[in-house]
Order: C-alpha cells, then structure tokens, then sequence
C-alpha cells in the first residue's frame, strides 16, 4: 500500500497534473492539502474515472482538505476533537479530514501558517498543534495499536536542516522554537516522522519567487507522522522532487510512504 501527501496549491487549477501523478505514481491514498474550492467546485469526477473516491472539506477559496484514495474511504470525520476556531465569528476552517482507508486512519491536515511571530494566527498555529497532540493521545489511548497516519502540510521546519538557509529565515515563523515546539509535542504523543529517515536533507516546499527551486532553497514542510503501529509497516519513502518542475506545478512536491 502506498500513501501519501501533496499540498496542491489549488486542486482545480491542477487537476490534470493531480490526475496524471495518480497514474504514473501508483499512490492508493493521497491525502491534499490547499484544494482553495468549496465541495460542489472539487472535481471529484476526473478521479472516480481513474478508480478512486474521493472526501473533500471546503467552504471557500482558501484551505480546503481531501481525500483521495483506491482503497476506500470510510467513517469520514471533518475536523478533529477540540480543533480551534478562526476568526469572527469564530468558524472551524477547512483544515483537517480523517477517513479509513484500506485499514488506515489517514489524516489531511493543513496547519495554520502563523504569519509572523507578532500576529494573532501564531497563537492560533499553536493552539492547533496543541489540540492535535491531546487528539492524538487520546486515540492512542482508546487503541495503542491503532495505524494513524498525520499528513500534511504542517508550515514548520523542525530542525536547521529543514531549510536551505537559516540565516534568513531569522525573525520567522515556521522556524521558531514554540513552533518546532509544538510539532515536536505530536511525535511525542505516539507519532514518528517515517520519511526523514528515507530523505535525508531533503525538502519538500520551493516559493516561486526568485528561483528558488533550481537553486535548491527549499523547505522540509510536508511530513507523515504515524502512529508506531503503522511506522512498523513503512518499508520507504520518497519525496517526489520530478512533479515540482515544469509548468503549472505547486510549490510543493508530493510525499509518498510505501506500507509492507
């Protein structure tokens, strides 16, 4: 079984690229992060013509989250436990979908960005993560062998290494260390990072401007998190660096995990 994850980057504006990676990567589940489409706008047909179902959660042109999977797609859950709420009123963004597929709790998750240090939506990321963590260890609590897998785009780089340059990324999010913090308080609630392992100073996200993805100025920001009965399945991994080139791609590169 082979799973993964991919922040499109608006999932209509590359649905032909979706479709075609699907093809060529033999990927069963693919959990999307940034589909920027309410549910009646994702193109769930283009995969049901190539055999997969699809669960999708968005309510506007920002966030959105899916599922997309060969394997099925059952007890579909939007939101998790104690998720926070954005904005005012205060309404639960479409930033997390569960499903079980193919035996496996598979989690889309697309985490707050946090902006700048100063601005209320780092409280917000941190607030998230934090409620992630209690959901986390509340299901491995209720089942210590339960296969979750955490996939997403989690806008943090956890160590140095997860960025081309640290010297200027100095001031910023996403390397700041309650956020490093935070992501490091998900693992310690039960859950593994099975791709670094397998990808060793790799990255997974390239901004647009100033060229910086043939320069190689990347970020490791994608990650599978897994519960360690589903870490014990993972034969490798592999970031798949091919589909960020070429026109209309992402900026970020799909993460793929091959289970035994």
């Amino acid at each position: 079984m082979r799973i993964a994850t991919w922040n499109v980057n608006s999932m209509r504006a590359r649905v032909d690229r979706a479709v075609a990676w699907l093809e060529r990567s033999d990927v069963d589940v693919v959990a999307v992060q940034e589909t920027k489409c309410k549910d009646e706008q994702f193109p769930t047909a283009r995969f049901e013509e190539i055999g997969y179902q699809v669960a999708h959660l968005g309510h506007s042109q920002w966030n959105g989250v899916a599922i997309i999977s060969r394997v099925g797609i059952e007890n579909v859950e939007h939101g998790f436990p104690a998720m926070p709420t954005w904005g005012d009123p205060a309404v639960a963004e479409a930033r997390a979908i569960g499903a079980t597929c193919g035996g496996v709790r598979v989690w889309s998750l697309y985490i707050p960005n946090g902006r700048t240090l100063e601005d209320p939506h780092l409280a917000y990321k941190l607030e998230w993560l934090a409620a992630l963590r209690a959901a986390g260890q509340d299901w491995l609590s209720a089942d210590p062998q339960a296969q979750i897998a955490l996939m997403g785009d989690w806008n943090v780089a956890p160590l140095d290494e997860d960025v081309w340059d640290m010297a200027a990324f100095e001031g910023s999010t996403h390397v700041s260390q309650p956020e490093r913090d935070a992501f490091t308080g998900v693992v310690d609630a039960g859950f593994a990072d099975v791709v670094r392992p397998h990808t060793p100073g790799a990255y997974t996200y390239w901004d647009y401007t100033q060229l910086r993805f043939p320069k190689r100025q990347g970020m490791r920001i994608d990650f599978v998190l897994a519960s360690q009965a589903l870490a014990d399945r993972v034969k490798t991994a592999v970031i798949d660096r091919e589909e960020r080139k070429g026109k209309g791609a992402s900026d970020h590169a799909p993460v793929i995990v091959e289970l035994t």
